[in-house]
């Protein structure tokens, strides 16, 4: 028998077996408290704010990591319990440096919440912040780690090694001196942190937040010699709206378009465009590297191609798999194709100097702000991509803008730079870049669409860890002739642990994939570091709805036939692959030591 019969706060419920007291009571709609518990991961139990009583029994249990037994009586919320929950929250504030108006987590801040919900007053225990030394790591240009508000949770060490399998943070010293820690307590920038903001969006406090722009973006706005154009990424629109107080998976793009136009910005422009560029580099990459394998048996051509989107992903192979940099595709991420082709092509037609223009892009990632400040990131002869907000921080402007988000009319992007396709869109998913990049190499290849209804490749869909799916080619144009009968095999991974996965099993030889795609982000950008709080397994497949949803009201669904596209080569760059694509649109990597 796998119920368990057990009552809670006098309402009898079944259960299965190894559900927890924490999980019976949510489907009862009983709401206790926590903030070391996140489901994402494994349970700790280590702050005890989810404490009940069990009728009978001295000792209260952590309702996080008790599972359930048959006839038992919790009490969810007794006297004991709620005194109890009470001490420890108090306790935590004792520790906390709680200035909280001034903290950037102010008003989404789960201490915060707890303290007020409870009533927490003053001077209950001593004020333990001025009796520590406390540093606060402001060196990363994509986190900011302030040691004085955090509460010992773990949920970021555990984020950074179940979730990352990157161990950039850990557990230091013991007792009262335990702290969270990197590597021999170095800034977060010296360690293997791949800035992608995972420990942030599950930081229940001020102590993990992003490294904010949003000063320097406004003070670029409010300068009238400043032409200011922003980009904007697929999965921010499918998530503003939650930290705007709407459902997660609405899709605003087209309210978010107007708050853009509103808040000041010159040009409101499409990453989606240059994620669509990026498939037409990308896709001749991969199949010159399967020409070279198959026709020209060039012994140095490196398969499978990894995607190299993912700037987390890209500083994750540097560090840990750095014989594998040559496998990674040249081609520049969206943001910094956008970037580099602001400040010459767009440049160029909108009659404006590029050291008067303002490069900022809107990205659901934390990592991009790291992308952007990397020194290989100048090929247009300035910084290509000068600012990078977070999801969250564009949801702050918008606040500060008095804005009515709601309320605003949908409007259209620019129209230079701002046409897309729904190829463009699904980048923002887990699968995504696979999924566009089949839609065009295999037209390109059979002069066909592929084989899947309605352009929808549900193999590499989804929330499964890591995916696989073959294609094979049949008839295949004459110029293409040496890919009849390939079966071009597939993988998607996203989370840096199934990276790791998947990467093993690449240099063990027990894998013989021709295209690999890799986010670090659970879920893929939808997951991002810089998506609005709180994040969690529901929430990302409302988001993936959303993003599929936009891509079939698309009236453009492939890459290459957006006409913005077709017309950047024959206007500027030429061809796929060509001298100008290589100048401004692609790069190489470093490797990294491991420590």
């Amino acid at each position: 028998m796998n119920k368990v019969n057990l009552n809670i706060d006098n309402i009898q419920v079944s259960v299965e077996r190894d559900t927890t007291l924490l999980n019976a009571a949510s489907q009862l709609k009983i709401k206790i408290p926590t903030l070391c518990y996140h489901e994402d991961l494994c349970v700790a139990g280590n702050c005890r704010v989810c404490v009940v009583e069990q009728v009978g029994s001295d000792r209260l249990l952590p309702a996080c990591a008790t599972p359930v037994s048959e006839g038992m009586e919790i009490r969810t919320n007794s006297l004991k319990v709620r005194n109890a929950r009470k001490t420890v929250i108090d306790l935590l504030v004792s520790e906390h440096r709680a200035e909280c108006t001034r903290c950037y987590k102010n008003g989404n801040c789960e201490l915060q919440h707890l303290a007020s919900e409870y009533l927490i007053g003053e001077d209950s225990y001593i004020d333990l912040v001025p009796l520590k030394e406390y540093t606060i790591d402001y060196f990363s240009p994509s986190i900011i780690k302030d040691d004085s508000k955090c509460i010992r949770c773990q949920r970021c060490v555990r984020t950074c090694d179940e979730l990352q399998a990157i161990g950039a943070l850990s557990v230091a010293y013991k007792g009262e001196d335990m702290k969270v820690s990197s590597f021999f307590e170095k800034p977060m920038y010296e360690v293997i942190c791949t800035n992608c903001g995972q420990c942030v969006n599950r930081c229940p406090t001020g102590a993990l937040v992003e490294h904010n722009y949003i000063d320097e973006v406004w003070a670029a706005i409010s300068n009238p010699n400043k032409h200011v154009v922003v980009q904007t990424a697929p999965a921010v629109r499918i998530a503003l709206g939650e930290a705007l107080g709407m459902p997660a998976g609405k899709i605003v793009t087209g309210k978010m378009v107007s708050a853009l136009r509103r808040i000041g910005f010159n040009s409101v422009l499409d990453t989606d465009f240059t994620a669509d560029l990026t498939i037409i580099e990308e896709g001749n990459e991969l199949l010159h590297r399967l020409k070279a394998a198959l026709v020209d048996k060039n012994p140095d051509v490196h398969l499978p191609m990894t995607t190299s989107c993912s700037p987390g992903w890209v500083k994750y192979i540097e560090h840990m798999y750095p014989e594998y940099l040559p496998n990674v595709s040249t081609a520049k991420s969206p943001q910094q194709m956008f970037g580099a082709l602001a400040k010459t092509y767009y440049a160029k037609k909108m009659n404006i100097e590029p050291e008067d223009m303002v490069s900022v892009s809107v990205m659901p990632c934390t990592a991009k702000k790291y992308e952007a400040n990397r020194p290989e990131m100048h090929s247009s002869g300035y910084k290509d991509v000068d600012l990078v907000l977070t999801t969250r921080e564009l949801a702050k402007m918008i606040q500060q803008a008095g804005i009515d988000f709601e309320a605003l009319e949908n409007e259209e992007f620019d129209s230079f730079m701002g046409v897309s396709s729904g190829a463009g869109v699904i980048f923002g998913a887990t699968g995504g870049v696979m999924e566009a990049a089949l839609r065009t190499a295999y037209e390109v290849v059979t002069g066909r669409e592929v084989p899947f209804k309605g352009l929808n490749i549900t193999p590499v869909r989804g929330m499964d860890e890591v995916k696989e799916a073959t294609i094979k080619i049949e008839d295949a144009l004459p110029e293409w002739d040496f890919l009849n009968g390939v079966e071009l095999k597939t993988c998607v991974a996203h989370g840096l642990a199934n990276a790791k996965t998947v990467m093993d099993k690449v240099k063990k030889g027990e894998a013989s994939y021709h295209f690999i795609e890799i986010m670090a982000c659970p879920g893929g950008c939808l997951g991002g570091g810089g998506q609005p709080i709180p994040t969690n397994a529901t929430i990302r497949r409302q988001r993936s709805k959303a993003i599929y949803r936009e891509d079939v009201g698309k009236p453009i669904r492939k890459s290459h036939e957006n006409p913005e596209v077709v017309k950047l080569y024959k206007e500027f760059l030429k061809k796929p692959l060509g001298h100008k694509s290589h100048e401004l649109l692609h790069t190489s990597y470093i490797g990294r030591n491991r420590y």
